[in-house]
Protein backbone atom coordinates (compact mmCIF):
# COMPACT_ATOMS: atom_id res chain seq x y z
CA UNK A 1 0.00 0.00 0.00
CA UNK A 2 1.16 3.66 -1.01
CA UNK A 3 0.37 6.55 1.48
CA UNK A 4 0.02 9.70 -1.01
CA UNK A 5 -1.42 12.08 1.23
CA UNK A 6 -2.14 12.48 5.29
CA UNK A 7 -3.42 15.35 6.97
CA UNK A 8 -5.00 14.00 10.30
CA UNK A 9 -5.77 16.99 13.03
CA UNK A 10 -4.08 16.71 16.01
CA UNK A 11 -6.96 18.02 18.15
CA UNK A 12 -9.57 15.47 17.57
CA UNK A 13 -8.44 12.98 14.82
CA UNK A 14 -10.50 13.96 12.02
CA UNK A 15 -8.67 14.34 8.31
CA UNK A 16 -8.24 12.12 5.00
CA UNK A 17 -5.71 9.97 3.78
CA UNK A 18 -5.05 9.15 0.64
CA UNK A 19 -4.04 5.67 -0.57
CA UNK A 20 -3.33 3.45 -3.56
CA UNK A 21 -3.93 -0.29 -3.01
CA UNK A 22 -0.49 -2.33 -4.93
CA UNK A 23 -1.80 -6.07 -3.76
CA UNK A 24 -4.77 -8.31 -3.22
CA UNK A 25 -3.93 -7.75 0.45
CA UNK A 26 -3.98 -4.00 0.40
CA UNK A 27 -7.61 -4.64 -0.13
CA UNK A 28 -8.27 -6.34 3.00
CA UNK A 29 -6.44 -3.51 4.90
CA UNK A 30 -8.65 -0.89 3.00
CA UNK A 31 -11.63 -3.14 3.84
CA UNK A 32 -10.35 -2.60 7.26
CA UNK A 33 -9.77 1.17 7.47
CA UNK A 34 -13.26 1.49 5.70
CA UNK A 35 -16.62 2.01 7.92
CA UNK A 36 -20.24 3.25 7.89
CA UNK A 37 -20.31 7.11 7.77
CA UNK A 38 -16.87 7.35 5.81
CA UNK A 39 -16.56 9.76 3.13
CA UNK A 40 -14.71 8.29 0.15
CA UNK A 41 -13.47 9.90 -3.12
CA UNK A 42 -12.23 7.98 -5.78
CA UNK A 43 -12.70 7.60 -9.99
CA UNK A 44 -15.54 5.46 -11.08
CA UNK A 45 -17.54 4.41 -13.89
CA UNK A 46 -21.36 5.26 -14.18
CA UNK A 47 -23.91 5.38 -17.19
CA UNK A 48 -24.77 9.00 -17.69
CA UNK A 49 -28.26 9.44 -19.25
CA UNK A 50 -28.92 12.87 -21.09
CA UNK A 51 -32.15 14.70 -22.80
CA UNK A 52 -31.69 16.41 -25.88
CA UNK A 53 -33.68 19.65 -26.26
CA UNK A 54 -35.98 17.66 -28.53
CA UNK A 55 -36.80 15.05 -25.82
CA UNK A 56 -35.07 12.31 -26.93
CA UNK A 57 -32.30 10.80 -24.47
CA UNK A 58 -29.03 9.25 -24.88
CA UNK A 59 -26.75 7.13 -22.27
CA UNK A 60 -22.95 6.47 -22.33
CA UNK A 61 -20.90 5.21 -19.88
CA UNK A 62 -18.50 7.89 -17.98
CA UNK A 63 -15.58 8.18 -16.14
CA UNK A 64 -16.00 9.90 -13.20
CA UNK A 65 -14.33 11.48 -10.01
CA UNK A 66 -16.76 10.90 -6.88
CA UNK A 67 -17.63 11.41 -3.55
CA UNK A 68 -19.94 8.60 -1.50
CA UNK A 69 -20.98 8.63 2.18
CA UNK A 70 -20.55 4.60 3.03
CA UNK A 71 -23.61 3.18 4.16
CA UNK A 72 -22.26 -0.45 2.79
CA UNK A 73 -18.96 -1.89 2.88
CA UNK A 74 -18.10 -5.80 1.31
CA UNK A 75 -14.89 -7.36 0.46
CA UNK A 76 -15.11 -10.39 -1.28
CA UNK A 77 -12.73 -13.11 0.11
CA UNK A 78 -13.25 -15.09 -3.64
CA UNK A 79 -12.39 -12.28 -6.00
CA UNK A 80 -10.39 -9.88 -3.22
CA UNK A 81 -12.77 -6.83 -4.86
CA UNK A 82 -14.07 -4.26 -2.29
CA UNK A 83 -17.14 -3.09 -2.85
CA UNK A 84 -18.97 0.29 -1.49
CA UNK A 85 -22.24 1.79 -1.43
CA UNK A 86 -23.92 4.94 -0.45
CA UNK A 87 -25.25 8.62 -1.37
CA UNK A 88 -23.39 10.54 -3.46
CA UNK A 89 -22.08 14.13 -1.71
CA UNK A 90 -19.96 16.20 -3.84
CA UNK A 91 -21.26 18.17 -6.81
CA UNK A 92 -21.00 16.77 -10.39
CA UNK A 93 -22.21 18.23 -13.86
CA UNK A 94 -23.67 14.68 -14.38
CA UNK A 95 -24.98 12.98 -11.23
CA UNK A 96 -26.92 14.44 -8.82
CA UNK A 97 -26.87 15.19 -5.26
CA UNK A 98 -27.35 12.35 -2.97
CA UNK A 99 -27.95 9.99 -5.90
CA UNK A 100 -27.22 6.30 -4.75
CA UNK A 101 -23.92 4.91 -6.28
CA UNK A 102 -21.39 1.67 -5.78
CA UNK A 103 -17.65 2.34 -6.04
CA UNK A 104 -15.35 -0.85 -6.43
CA UNK A 105 -11.92 -0.55 -5.59
CA UNK A 106 -9.51 -1.76 -7.44
CA UNK A 107 -5.51 -2.11 -7.54
CA UNK A 108 -3.32 0.77 -8.85
CA UNK A 109 -6.38 2.88 -8.17
CA UNK A 110 -5.61 6.07 -5.92
CA UNK A 111 -8.96 6.81 -3.57
CA UNK A 112 -9.24 8.85 0.00
CA UNK A 113 -10.61 8.34 3.19
CA UNK A 114 -12.34 11.02 5.34
CA UNK A 115 -13.32 10.21 8.89
CA UNK A 116 -14.13 12.26 12.03
CA UNK A 117 -11.63 10.17 13.47
CA UNK A 118 -9.04 8.08 13.20
CA UNK A 119 -8.42 6.24 16.25
CA UNK A 120 -4.97 4.35 17.39
CA UNK A 121 -6.50 1.10 15.34
CA UNK A 122 -7.07 2.66 12.12
CA UNK A 123 -3.51 4.49 12.53
CA UNK A 124 -1.48 0.83 13.49
CA UNK A 125 -3.35 -0.67 10.63
CA UNK A 126 -2.08 2.01 8.45
CA UNK A 127 1.55 1.73 9.72
CA UNK A 128 1.20 -2.25 8.44
CA UNK A 129 -0.21 -2.15 5.51
CA UNK A 130 2.22 0.44 4.42
CA UNK A 131 5.57 -1.30 5.39
CA UNK A 132 7.18 -3.47 2.62
CA UNK A 133 8.60 -5.99 5.04
CA UNK A 134 5.22 -7.41 5.93
CA UNK A 135 5.20 -9.08 2.46
CA UNK A 136 7.49 -11.88 3.81
CA UNK A 137 4.95 -14.49 3.21
CA UNK A 138 4.40 -18.29 2.96
CA UNK A 139 3.04 -20.63 0.48
CA UNK A 140 0.80 -23.98 1.84
CA UNK A 141 -0.51 -26.99 -0.22
CA UNK A 142 -2.50 -29.54 1.31
CA UNK A 143 -3.46 -32.49 -0.35
CA UNK A 144 -5.00 -35.92 -0.04
CA UNK A 145 -5.58 -38.19 -3.30
CA UNK A 146 -7.53 -36.61 -5.88
CA UNK A 147 -7.87 -33.24 -4.09
CA UNK A 148 -5.72 -30.20 -3.02
CA UNK A 149 -5.73 -26.82 -2.28
CA UNK A 150 -2.67 -24.52 -3.20
CA UNK A 151 -2.83 -21.03 -0.67
CA UNK A 152 -0.86 -18.13 0.09
CA UNK A 153 -0.51 -17.28 3.64
CA UNK A 154 0.13 -13.26 3.98
CA UNK A 155 0.36 -11.51 6.94
CA UNK A 156 -3.39 -10.72 6.83
CA UNK A 157 -4.75 -13.14 4.56
CA UNK A 158 -5.18 -16.73 3.71
CA UNK A 159 -5.75 -16.97 -0.15
CA UNK A 160 -6.60 -20.24 -2.14
CA UNK A 161 -5.01 -19.39 -5.44
CA UNK A 162 -5.98 -23.16 -6.78
CA UNK A 163 -8.41 -25.89 -6.14
CA UNK A 164 -7.10 -29.09 -7.78
CA UNK A 165 -9.75 -31.93 -7.60
CA UNK A 166 -9.38 -35.56 -9.97
CA UNK A 167 -11.39 -38.64 -9.16
CA UNK A 168 -8.97 -41.74 -8.48
CA UNK A 169 -10.20 -44.85 -9.67
CA UNK A 170 -9.17 -47.59 -7.49
CA UNK A 171 -6.59 -49.81 -7.91
CA UNK A 172 -7.36 -52.99 -10.06
CA UNK A 173 -5.15 -56.30 -11.24
CA UNK A 174 -4.09 -55.78 -15.28
CA UNK A 175 -5.35 -51.92 -15.33
CA UNK A 176 -3.10 -49.02 -14.97
CA UNK A 177 -5.77 -46.32 -14.52
CA UNK A 178 -5.25 -45.57 -11.38
CA UNK A 179 -1.73 -44.58 -12.07
CA UNK A 180 -2.63 -42.70 -14.59
CA UNK A 181 -4.84 -40.14 -12.96
CA UNK A 182 -2.85 -40.24 -9.98
CA UNK A 183 -0.08 -38.82 -12.45
CA UNK A 184 -2.82 -36.49 -14.00
CA UNK A 185 -3.73 -35.12 -10.43
CA UNK A 186 0.46 -34.59 -10.09
CA UNK A 187 0.71 -32.70 -13.09
CA UNK A 188 -1.84 -30.24 -12.28
CA UNK A 189 -0.46 -29.37 -8.66
CA UNK A 190 3.42 -28.82 -10.10
CA UNK A 191 1.48 -26.76 -13.05
CA UNK A 192 -0.68 -24.71 -10.32
CA UNK A 193 2.41 -24.17 -7.76
CA UNK A 194 4.53 -23.02 -10.85
CA UNK A 195 1.60 -20.76 -12.17
CA UNK A 196 0.51 -19.17 -8.48
CA UNK A 197 3.76 -19.44 -6.10
CA UNK A 198 6.87 -16.75 -6.85
CA UNK A 199 9.77 -17.89 -5.36
CA UNK A 200 11.30 -14.77 -5.25
CA UNK A 201 9.20 -13.97 -2.53
CA UNK A 202 8.38 -16.58 -0.50
CA UNK A 203 10.06 -17.92 2.62
CA UNK A 204 8.81 -21.58 2.68
CA UNK A 205 6.25 -24.14 1.24
CA UNK A 206 4.72 -26.48 2.92
CA UNK A 207 3.50 -29.58 1.32
CA UNK A 208 0.90 -31.32 4.02
CA UNK A 209 -1.38 -34.65 3.72
CA UNK A 210 -2.19 -37.18 5.11
CA UNK A 211 -0.20 -40.89 5.04
CA UNK A 212 2.70 -40.33 1.97
CA UNK A 213 0.70 -38.64 -0.80
CA UNK A 214 2.90 -35.59 -0.21
CA UNK A 215 6.12 -37.99 -0.02
CA UNK A 216 5.13 -38.63 -3.51
CA UNK A 217 4.39 -35.73 -4.88
CA UNK A 218 7.56 -34.14 -3.40
CA UNK A 219 9.63 -37.02 -5.38
CA UNK A 220 7.78 -36.86 -8.81
CA UNK A 221 7.83 -32.51 -8.28
CA UNK A 222 12.01 -33.29 -8.15
CA UNK A 223 12.14 -35.77 -10.86
CA UNK A 224 10.50 -33.58 -13.45
CA UNK A 225 11.75 -30.58 -12.15
CA UNK A 226 15.18 -31.93 -13.47
CA UNK A 227 13.44 -33.70 -16.43
CA UNK A 228 11.81 -30.17 -17.46
CA UNK A 229 14.92 -28.22 -15.92
CA UNK A 230 12.01 -25.84 -14.84
CA UNK A 231 14.67 -23.43 -12.61
CA UNK A 232 12.07 -22.28 -9.71
CA UNK A 233 11.60 -25.92 -8.16
CA UNK A 234 15.30 -26.52 -9.05
CA UNK A 235 16.58 -23.57 -7.25
CA UNK A 236 14.27 -23.77 -4.42
CA UNK A 237 14.06 -27.06 -3.54
CA UNK A 238 15.47 -25.81 -0.15
CA UNK A 239 12.36 -23.97 1.08
CA UNK A 240 10.00 -26.90 0.93
CA UNK A 241 8.72 -28.01 3.89
CA UNK A 242 6.94 -31.83 4.72
CA UNK A 243 4.37 -32.17 7.04
CA UNK A 244 1.45 -33.96 8.05
CA UNK A 245 -1.77 -32.83 7.43
CA UNK A 246 -5.15 -34.46 7.88
CA UNK A 247 -6.91 -34.05 4.32
CA UNK A 248 -6.82 -31.65 1.16
CA UNK A 249 -9.33 -29.12 2.92
CA UNK A 250 -8.45 -25.87 3.46
CA UNK A 251 -9.41 -26.22 7.04
CA UNK A 252 -6.35 -28.69 7.75
CA UNK A 253 -3.80 -25.55 7.92
CA UNK A 254 -4.19 -25.69 11.04
CA UNK A 255 -2.73 -28.66 11.87
CA UNK A 256 -0.12 -27.55 9.36
CA UNK A 257 0.85 -24.34 11.43
CA UNK A 258 0.57 -26.31 14.84
CA UNK A 259 3.51 -28.36 13.76
CA UNK A 260 7.16 -26.98 15.73
CA UNK A 261 9.01 -28.16 12.78
CA UNK A 262 6.79 -25.77 10.46
CA UNK A 263 6.81 -23.13 12.84
CA UNK A 264 10.62 -23.01 13.15
CA UNK A 265 10.44 -22.31 9.39
CA UNK A 266 8.48 -19.20 9.95
CA UNK A 267 9.52 -18.03 13.11
CA UNK A 268 9.92 -14.28 11.97
CA UNK A 269 6.68 -13.38 10.47
CA UNK A 270 3.59 -11.95 12.19
CA UNK A 271 1.44 -14.85 11.50
CA UNK A 272 4.09 -16.99 13.30
CA UNK A 273 3.92 -14.87 16.65
CA UNK A 274 0.09 -14.79 16.37
CA UNK A 275 -0.16 -18.40 16.41
CA UNK A 276 1.74 -19.36 18.68
CA UNK A 277 0.42 -16.71 21.57
CA UNK A 278 -2.72 -18.57 20.51
CA UNK A 279 -1.22 -22.14 21.17
CA UNK A 280 0.16 -20.87 24.24
CA UNK A 281 -3.46 -18.93 25.49
CA UNK A 282 -5.17 -22.44 24.52
CA UNK A 283 -2.41 -24.41 26.13
CA UNK A 284 -3.10 -22.02 29.35
CA UNK A 285 -6.61 -22.70 29.79
CA UNK A 286 -5.96 -26.51 30.01
CA UNK A 287 -3.13 -26.22 32.39
CA UNK A 288 -3.55 -22.62 34.29
CA UNK A 289 -7.00 -21.62 33.83
CA UNK A 290 -6.24 -18.77 36.18
CA UNK A 291 -3.96 -17.24 33.92
CA UNK A 292 -6.45 -17.69 30.56
CA UNK A 293 -9.27 -15.56 29.83
CA UNK A 294 -11.40 -14.98 27.14
CA UNK A 295 -14.34 -12.85 27.07
CA UNK A 296 -15.11 -9.24 26.76
CA UNK A 297 -16.27 -8.38 30.65
CA UNK A 298 -13.68 -10.68 32.36
CA UNK A 299 -11.11 -9.43 30.13
CA UNK A 300 -11.85 -5.90 30.66
CA UNK A 301 -12.18 -6.95 34.37
CA UNK A 302 -8.56 -8.66 34.40
CA UNK A 303 -7.23 -5.65 32.70
CA UNK A 304 -8.48 -3.46 35.88
CA UNK A 305 -6.23 -5.29 37.79
CA UNK A 306 -3.35 -4.68 35.55
CA UNK A 307 -2.84 -8.44 34.84
CA UNK A 308 -3.14 -8.73 31.24
CA UNK A 309 0.30 -9.51 29.49
CA UNK A 310 -0.99 -10.38 26.00
CA UNK A 311 -4.57 -9.32 24.74
CA UNK A 312 -5.56 -11.37 21.61
CA UNK A 313 -8.20 -9.79 19.64
CA UNK A 314 -9.66 -10.06 15.69
CA UNK A 315 -9.94 -7.31 13.65
CA UNK A 316 -13.97 -8.50 13.23
CA UNK A 317 -14.18 -6.27 16.51
CA UNK A 318 -13.39 -3.37 14.85
CA UNK A 319 -15.46 -3.74 12.11
CA UNK A 320 -18.67 -3.41 14.63
CA UNK A 321 -21.55 -1.49 12.72
CA UNK A 322 -22.05 -0.12 16.22
CA UNK A 323 -19.97 3.24 17.37
CA UNK A 324 -19.90 2.72 21.30
CA UNK A 325 -18.80 -1.35 20.61
CA UNK A 326 -15.71 -0.57 18.48
CA UNK A 327 -15.00 2.29 20.82
CA UNK A 328 -14.92 -0.15 24.00
CA UNK A 329 -12.60 -1.90 21.99
CA UNK A 330 -9.83 0.53 20.69
CA UNK A 331 -10.20 1.83 24.15
CA UNK A 332 -8.64 -1.34 25.79
CA UNK A 333 -5.98 -2.12 23.37
CA UNK A 334 -4.63 1.40 23.82
CA UNK A 335 -4.88 0.90 27.28
CA UNK A 336 -3.43 -2.64 27.33
CA UNK A 337 -0.27 -1.33 25.37
CA UNK A 338 0.05 1.70 27.54
CA UNK A 339 0.26 -0.42 30.56
CA UNK A 340 2.92 -2.59 28.80
CA UNK A 341 0.83 -5.34 27.63
CA UNK A 342 1.30 -6.81 23.88
CA UNK A 343 -1.39 -6.83 22.07
CA UNK A 344 -2.20 -8.99 18.95
CA UNK A 345 -4.71 -8.53 16.39
CA UNK A 346 -5.51 -11.54 14.19
CA UNK A 347 -7.22 -11.68 11.13
CA UNK A 348 -10.56 -13.15 10.46
CA UNK A 349 -9.43 -14.58 6.86
CA UNK A 350 -6.74 -16.60 8.70
CA UNK A 351 -7.29 -19.82 10.63
CA UNK A 352 -6.18 -18.80 13.62
CA UNK A 353 -7.75 -15.72 13.58
CA UNK A 354 -11.02 -18.13 12.74
CA UNK A 355 -10.40 -20.10 15.87
CA UNK A 356 -10.25 -17.09 18.26
CA UNK A 357 -13.23 -16.03 17.07
CA UNK A 358 -15.16 -19.23 18.63
CA UNK A 359 -13.76 -18.02 22.12
CA UNK A 360 -15.72 -14.89 21.64
CA UNK A 361 -12.63 -12.75 19.76
CA UNK A 362 -10.53 -11.11 22.29
CA UNK A 363 -8.86 -13.22 25.52
CA UNK A 364 -5.96 -12.65 27.37
CA UNK A 365 -3.13 -14.07 28.75
CA UNK A 366 -2.75 -13.04 32.58
CA UNK A 367 1.06 -12.16 34.34
CA UNK A 368 0.11 -13.73 37.39
CA UNK A 369 -3.19 -16.12 38.38
CA UNK A 370 -6.35 -14.62 39.43
CA UNK A 371 -9.12 -15.76 41.03
CA UNK A 372 -12.27 -16.69 39.09
CA UNK A 373 -13.90 -13.03 38.10
CA UNK A 374 -17.45 -14.82 38.64
CA UNK A 375 -16.72 -15.42 42.46
CA UNK A 376 -15.05 -11.82 43.09
CA UNK A 377 -18.14 -10.45 41.39
CA UNK A 378 -20.15 -12.86 43.87
CA UNK A 379 -18.13 -11.97 47.12
CA UNK A 380 -18.13 -8.03 46.04
CA UNK A 381 -22.40 -8.80 45.88
CA UNK A 382 -22.43 -10.32 48.72
CA UNK A 383 -20.29 -7.84 50.76
CA UNK A 384 -22.61 -5.03 49.47
CA UNK A 385 -25.44 -7.04 50.56
CA UNK A 386 -25.69 -6.85 54.36
CA UNK A 387 -25.16 -2.64 53.93
CA UNK A 388 -28.64 -3.12 52.16
CA UNK A 389 -30.21 -5.03 54.70
CA UNK A 390 -29.43 -3.03 57.20
CA UNK A 391 -30.64 0.21 55.51
CA UNK A 392 -34.20 -1.56 55.06
CA UNK A 393 -34.32 -2.58 59.02
CA UNK A 394 -33.48 0.42 59.70
CA UNK A 395 -36.08 2.34 57.43
CA UNK A 396 -39.31 0.02 58.50
CA UNK A 397 -38.29 -1.15 62.11
CA UNK A 398 -41.57 0.66 63.38
CA UNK A 399 -44.82 0.07 60.68
CA UNK A 400 -46.57 2.54 62.18
CA UNK A 401 -44.55 5.44 62.65
CA UNK A 402 -44.89 6.98 58.97
CA UNK A 403 -49.22 6.73 60.10
CA UNK A 404 -48.19 8.77 62.83
CA UNK A 405 -45.83 11.09 61.34
CA UNK A 406 -48.80 12.01 58.97
CA UNK A 407 -51.54 12.00 61.96
CA UNK A 408 -49.26 15.00 64.07
CA UNK A 409 -48.91 16.58 60.66
CA UNK A 410 -53.07 17.20 60.30
CA UNK A 411 -52.76 18.49 63.71
CA UNK A 412 -53.89 15.24 65.72
CA UNK A 413 -52.43 13.77 68.41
Amino acid sequence: MKLLKRQIKQKDGSGTILLRPETSEDLWHAFNLLQVGDLVRCTTVRKVVKESATGSTSSNKMRLMLTIQLQKVDFDPEVLQVRLSGPVTSENDNVRMGAMHTLTLELTQNFSIEKECWDQVFLDRIDEAVNPERQAEIAAVVMQSGLAHVCLVTGALTIVKSRIETNIPKKRTGSSQHDKAITKFYEAVYRAILQHIDFTKIKCILLGSPGFVKDDFYQYLLQESVRRDDRPFVENKSKFVLCKASSGHKHALEEVFADPGVMAQMSDTKFAQEVEVLQRFMKMMNDDPDRAYYGFDHVSKAHEQLAIESLLVTDELFRSSDVKTRRLYVQLVESVRATGGKVFIFSSMHVSGQQLQQVSGVAALLRYPLPDLDELEELAANAAAPDEEEDEVVRYEDPNRRLREDVEDMGFK
